[in-house]
């Protein structure tokens, strides 16, 4: 039996794994830390993208700690990134690999590290139901407090709930925390995956997931 055998609850990260945005974040965050900390541009996207998934105003805490132009880039980063967020919308791929999962009688569950209200205003456009909506709020982050909150509201266990997520931060609180993680290609590549998780799976598009879970 493999560890995806007994999936349950399916949790997606959303940037970069449900909805294409990770690439114009990306650009937009080493934009604004090059003109404001001279670092060159290719770095500082490397930079963000290898701190994905926490909110940026984390993010620049852990590459500038205590620098106090931080919140004001991070004010400006959440402004201007609003723009980029709403002009996305859910792919085929991930609106048919969806209600494929719901119909096999999976719970489907949304995992972010972006501000809760901004996902659920994204998803008041779009015509697709998830069980349950996680994102950033004060002391309840990606990881662990949003994997113990599903188990607590589904009474699924660790083997039983499968995280889908973008980067390598994604599949580092799965690996902590004891979950099957699927890695969703893009942001990084399969052998940025390889390098650190050798076992891993991964997948270019979410309907392979059905393949990889037996539905």
């Amino acid at each position: 039996m493999n560890q995806y055998d007994r999936i349950k609850v399916c949790l997606f990260d959303f940037d970069g794994t449900l909805v294409d945005t990770m690439g114009h974040f990306a650009d937009l965050a080493a934009s604004i830390v090059e003109q404001k900390y001279t670092i060159p541009f290719d770095k500082a996207r490397k930079d963000y993208l290898q701190t994905s998934g926490i909110p940026f105003f984390q993010q620049l805490e852990v590459l500038f700690p205590d620098k106090k132009e931080n919140n004001l880039l991070a004010d400006e980063f959440e402004e201007k990134k609003k723009v980029l967020f709403f002009s996305e919308r859910f792919s085929k791929d991930t609106i048919a690999t969806m209600e494929s999962l719901k119909r096999q009688g999976l719970q489907i569950a949304i995992s972010s590290g972006n501000f809760k209200d901004l996902v659920n205003k994204f998803l008041e456009n779009e015509n697709l139901q998830f069980h349950y909506i996680l994102g950033f709020e004060k002391n309840f982050a990606k990881g662990e407090a949003h994997f113990r909150f599903i188990q607590e509201q589904t009474g699924c266990t660790k083997r039983e709930l499968l995280f889908v997520g973008d980067s390598l931060q994604d599949a580092e609180k799965a690996a902590e925390y004891g979950v099957p993680f699927i890695g969703k290609l893009g942001t990084f590549t399969r052998n940025d995956f390889l390098g650190k998780f050798p076992n891993i799976q991964t997948v270019e598009q979410l309907a392979e997931i059905m393949e990889i879970i037996n539905l």
